[in-house]
């Protein structure tokens, strides 16, 4: 064989063991438990940007071409991402809502919780009404567990050179979330019991999987304030709390925070659920939930 023929051949072999499968996701969480997947032959990419909202994302031009043309499309469904349904209805390569997986364990708002206070109904930015399906599914690490072994199933079954290579990647991703799961039910067990409030009912499966339980929602738009009488006995619920954490998503704090804890022993701080300042790697699921306890779990030790 030719020097030429056998650097042609290496060429064709290293193409064939690293075939570019495109995957694209809608939301950060769920490219991080691809890249856990993918880790070692591909990279995945992700529609939205950080500090972009699910629920009312607004596609460019641009983004409607990659999400017709990328190979396999991952998004949470309809319940989340309502501005998707549209543009999917012309895609012809497969497009995969994770909520509908079998075997995924879904919540619905108001589960498990007593009345709270969700603020004035017309500022919710979008529909958390009880009985309808709680969405941020992906912050239940069982559920990571399910949509990560449909991604290694489709990954496998579009590159089969690298078949091995994926399902050795969920084997090692399940177990670091066996280690990580122990490594959070012992660092939140101090704080299991301590009340604390946030702006965004997003947490649910979070707190289900370690025995916590947020005391009440303020769920309004951050443009969008309550009147006195409302904010006045949202105030009354803090003061009568005592000290206590009121946690916001980033990047955006609502004005209605600084208004509601002026002058009580409240502390504000930071849950983020969409990991929006995490990079990109193998790794990146265990710190957003790693990242999501500490920063609940710090708040409420400092108080």
């Amino acid at each position: 064989m030719s020097r030429l023929s056998a650097l042609l051949l290496l060429l064709l072999c290293s193409l064939n063991t690293r075939a570019d499968v495109q995957v694209l996701t809608s939301i950060k969480p769920l490219q991080l438990i691809a890249a856990a997947v993918q880790d070692g032959v591909g990279t995945p990419d992700v529609l939205l940007p950080p500090g972009a909202s699910p629920h009312n994302f607004a596609l460019r031009p641009s983004d409607v071409r990659k999400v017709q043309s990328v190979a396999l499309l991952y998004w949470i469904g309809p319940d989340m991402e309502a501005f998707l349904p549209r543009v999917l209805q012309s895609r012809t390569l497969p497009s995969i809502a994770v909520q509908g997986l079998p075997d995924m364990q879904l919540r619905h708002f108001g589960e498990g919780h007593d009345a709270h206070d969700h603020g004035d109904a017309d500022a919710h930015d979008h529909d958390h009404r009880p009985g309808t399906l709680d969405a941020h599914l992906w912050l239940l690490p069982y559920n990571a567990r399910v949509i990560a072994a449909r991604m290694a199933a489709d990954l496998a079954a579009a590159d089969p050179a690298n078949a091995a290579r994926y399902q050795a990647n969920l084997k090692a991703f399940g177990e670091r979330l066996d280690a990580l799961d122990q490594r959070l039910k012992a660092r939140l067990q101090s704080v299991v019991g301590k009340p604390y409030f946030v702006f965004h009912e997003a947490y649910d499966y979070f707190e289900s999987a370690y025995g916590l339980e947020h005391a009440g929602v303020f769920s309004v738009l951050g443009e969008v304030q309550p009147g006195a009488r409302h904010v006045a006995a949202m105030r009354a619920r803090l003061q009568a709390t005592g000290p206590t954490c009121v946690f916001s998503e980033p990047p955006l704090r609502p004005r209605l925070a600084e208004t509601l804890t002026a002058g009580l022993p409240v502390k504000l701080a930071e849950m983020d659920a969409l990991g929006g300042a995490l990079p990109v790697s193998a790794q990146g699921y265990e710190q957003l939930l790693g990242d999501l306890a500490e920063q609940l779990a710090g708040c409420l030790e400092a108080l």
